[in-house]
């Protein structure tokens, strides 16, 4: 699909989303949830910030799916402090770090809306797209800016 991004590459295994890819990848069967993975992919571009409720199976450690479940509940336009996030989410803060460098569904799985200001750590260019940093700012940008500035 196409968005302000970049082209966008949605994946799914056994109707569940697997990742989310800058660029265009394979061609995929239009089946129903890539179909809704796009139209709310759309609708968040457009403005509409709900959370992402799709059926997500990403891969990773037990205590990257912990964060990754804690982070989809974080609501469009808030920031959570990466040691907040951790304890919310029953893990460590390298865990927190690991969960949102290595997430495969980036803005379905917001880590963009982790905090990770004081965190000797973290590299901001990490952040999955082709662009790392910009594309963290201008998705944060995005849910918290009025549409009159975007």
């Amino acid at each position: 699909m196409h968005s302000p991004l970049a082209p966008l590459t949605v994946s799914a295994e056994d109707e569940q989303i697997v990742a989310l890819d800058w660029g265009w990848g394979r061609d995929q069967e239009e089946t129903p949830i890539l179909l809704a993975a796009r139209a709310w992919l759309d609708a968040y571009f457009d403005g509409e910030l709900s959370l992402c409720d799709l059926p997500l199976a990403p891969y990773g450690t037990d205590e990257q799916l912990a964060a990754w479940k804690f982070i989809r509940t974080i609501p469009a336009g808030q920031q959570v402090h990466w040691q907040e996030a951790a304890r919310q989410a029953g893990v460590t803060p390298e865990s927190i770090l690991s969960a949102c460098t290595e997430n495969p569904i980036p803005i379905l799985i917001p880590c963009h809306r982790i905090d990770f200001t004081d965190c000797a750590d973290y590299d901001p260019e990490t952040y999955p797209g082709d662009e790392g940093a910009r594309d963290r700012q201008f998705l944060q940008d995005l849910e918290t800016l009025p549409a009159s500035s975007r």
